[in-house]
C-alpha cells in the first residue's frame, strides 16, 4: 500500500511540476506577443510621421517651384513686350523713312 501511495504522491509532483512549466511558458509566449505588438505600433507611428513629414516638404518644394516658375513666366512675358515693342516702333520708323524716300522719288 505504501508503494501505491508513493508511486500517486510521485506521479503527483511530476504532474505539477509539468503544469508549472506550462504555465511558465504560457506566460513568456504572451509577454513576446505583448512585446511585438509595442514594437509594431511604434514602427507604424514612426513611419506615419515620417510619411507626413515627406508630405509636407514635397508641398513646400512644389509651392516654391511654382513661385519661381510664375516668376520666370512674368520676366520672361515682360522682356518679350517690351522687345515687341522696341521691334514695333523700329518697324514704325523704317516704314516711315521708306515712305518719305518714296515720296521724295515721286516728286
Amino acid at each position: 500500500m505504501k508503494s501505491k501511495l508513493a508511486a500517486i504522491l510521485a506521479a503527483a509532483v511530476l504532474s505539477s511540476g509539468t503544469l508549472l512549466f506550462a504555465q511558465d511558458v504560457v506566460h513568456d509566449v504572451d509577454k513576446a506577443a505583448k512585446d511585438t505588438a509595442h514594437a509594431t505600433d511604434k514602427a507604424a507611428k514612426d513611419t506615419g510621421h515620417a510619411t507626413k513629414v515627406a508630405a509636407k516638404d514635397t508641398a513646400k518644394g512644389t509651392e516654391k517651384a511654382a513661385d519661381k516658375t510664375g516668376d520666370a513666366t512674368k520676366t520672361a512675358a515682360t522682356k518679350t513686350g517690351h522687345a515687341t515693342k522696341t521691334v514695333a516702333k523700329d518697324t514704325a520708323k523704317g516704314t516711315e523713312k521708306a515712305a518719305d524716300k518714296t515720296a521724295d522719288a515721286v516728286k
